[in-house]
């Protein structure tokens, strides 16, 4: 039998062109650490979640150091129906019940975290599962909201306070792929935990990393400036503008911009939000010139 090859001359050299372009960004992150928040349709979708487990491979086989962290909203949300356990929100949190505390520790860590390591690890013994609770990684503290002028208890959610990056520096040291689950120790309760988001728990690991990307995935094309007009989507912009940019934000995108700005500040070189509905968009942000998504830098 004869095998026929793909001699199409144009195909050919758009491939050749794309691995040309990506070179310089293949010499710019050789060897530095780049924190993926992992969430979203990109987290429900099997076709994006192999596209994403083949993003993180790649990275860590040309010598980039991916360290994912992870939420879970969606699959928590479908457990705690199942249970029949009450879900509520406030001001785009998550009440968390002691009951629901004890649900979204088993979805985050006991289901999400080792299915996303098994999907890694099927390009090669690359990834190993973390929680924010291992060896001190995150300390967490309970925070509430605010709604209307009055502070509102959250039940179990918490803020990261605290990083102690070494769990995490001695599986990048080890060639691996560390992937981490948000969730938090209670410094002020020593044995419950937090609920903690995933978006800030990732900007605050990066910072801690001093990491050279932050890339959060979300389910839209990036920050739009004049929401819902689609013509006012915004590809690059500073921290100084991001934060008069701010408090005009649909309530959803705030957390995960505030997220890439806490990373900037922090000594974080670039964050951005990407679209993880498109496949291998984590891909096309690093190694491309003009990226996917929205990018900010200090400034």
């Amino acid at each position: 039998m004869t095998d026929i090859q793909d001699t199409d001359p144009t195909a050919a050299s758009a491939r050749v062109e794309a691995m040309i372009e990506s070179l310089p960004w293949l010499q710019r992150f050789r060897d530095q650490t780049v924190v993926i928040k992992y969430g979203g349709n990109a987290m429900v979708s099997d076709e994006l979640q192999e596209a994403f487990a083949a993003d993180v491979a790649y990275l860590r086989y040309v010598g980039v150091k991916p360290v994912i962290v992870h939420g879970g909203g969606p699959q928590i949300s479908s457990m705690l129906d199942r249970l029949a356990i009450p879900s509520e929100f406030k001001g785009g949190y998550r009440v968390t019940t002691t009951e629901a505390i004890s649900v979204v520790r088993m979805v985050l860590t006991g289901q999400i975290n080792p299915q996303l390591v098994a999907k890694i690890n099927a390009h090669g013994p690359l990834a190993t599962g973390l929680s924010g609770e291992d060896a001190g990684l995150f300390t967490g503290r309970r925070r509430g909201v605010m709604l209307d002028g009055v502070e509102h208890d959250l039940g179990r959610v918490g803020d990261v306070v605290s990083v102690d990056p070494q769990p995490v520096l001695d599986q990048l040291e080890a060639g691996r792929i560390p992937v981490v689950s948000s969730i938090a120790p209670d410094s002020d309760n020593p044995g419950h935990s937090l609920n903690v988001n995933a978006d800030a728990a990732a900007s605050a690991l990066a910072v801690a990393l001093g990491a050279a990307k932050l890339v959060v995935l979300t389910d839209v094309a990036g920050l739009y400036a004049d929401w819902p007009n689609r013509d006012s989507l915004v590809s690059h912009l500073t921290s100084t503008e991001l934060i008069e940019l701010l408090p005009t934000l649909e309530s959803g995108m705030i957390p995960k911009m505030t997220a890439c700005l806490h990373a900037v500040q922090g000594g974080v070189e670039t964050a951005a939000i990407i679209d993880g509905r498109v496949p291998h968009s984590v891909l096309v942000e690093i190694f491309t010139n003009k990226g996917i998504g929205t990018e900010v830098v200090d400034g």
